[in-house]
């Protein structure tokens, strides 16, 4: 089998969205906006009629991915494979906290997807385990899949299927909550992929 469309889609907004933190591996929850940006992208999202969710095995990707499969009977495998970049020392801190005592790494690590936070793993690897789950998927599946992950990995991600250098993988905007990006087959019959849609959602 092979699948037609490739569905990534952001958690909603955080506690730690919410003040500026960093989350990476930390299992922060879902606030109250964020479980009603899931509710608003439902209709949206159930117009590309996926054949099966996987999700981040964290809260705030796992409830995400629950309002959809809860509305929609569709169903929902958790793979801890589409956890956000482990972050290391960095996580629960603010991009300030971070500058003082790491000055000028967090923009390194910006714009370059081979730096690693202290303790923690690079964009590149986490591309790598997300690229898995999709080959995964690819052989099991033939239509649509919609993967519920966190935005580090899904810019990551893209880089990745559309075979881009790393270095060019901060070209690509952060992903806003409750957000996706669509990737279908191009039509030469490569199997490659072709970034259809990028941080697209709802109005509300």
């Amino acid at each position: 089998m092979t699948l037609n469309r490739l569905v990534l889609w952001r958690h909603g907004e955080t506690d730690y969205n919410a003040t500026g933190r960093m989350q990476g591996h930390y299992d922060s929850e879902l606030t109250g906006t964020g479980w009603n940006q899931a509710r608003f992208a439902v209709p949206v999202l159930s117009g590309f009629a996926p054949e099966l969710v996987v999700a981040s095995d964290l809260h705030r990707a796992r409830d995400t991915a629950g309002v959809f499969t809860e509305a929609t009977g569709v169903p929902l495998r958790v793979d801890p494979r589409l956890r956000e970049t482990n972050l290391g020392k960095w996580q629960g801190l603010t991009g300030e906290e971070i500058e003082a005592e790491w000055p000028g790494m967090l923009g390194a690590w910006r714009t370059d997807a081979s730096v690693c936070p202290p303790d923690g793993e690079t964009r590149v690897q986490v591309a790598e385990r997300a690229l898995a789950v999709v080959r995964e998927v690819d052989e099991e599946c033939s239509d649509t899949v919609l993967l519920c992950a966190h935005g580090g990995l899904i810019s990551a991600l893209t880089g990745r299927l559309l075979e881009l250098p790393a270095d060019r993988w901060a070209l690509f905007g952060g992903i806003g909550n409750c957000h996706w990006t669509v990737f279908t087959r191009r039509p030469s019959g490569d199997g490659r992929w072709r970034l259809s849609s990028y941080n697209a959602g709802t109005t509300r």
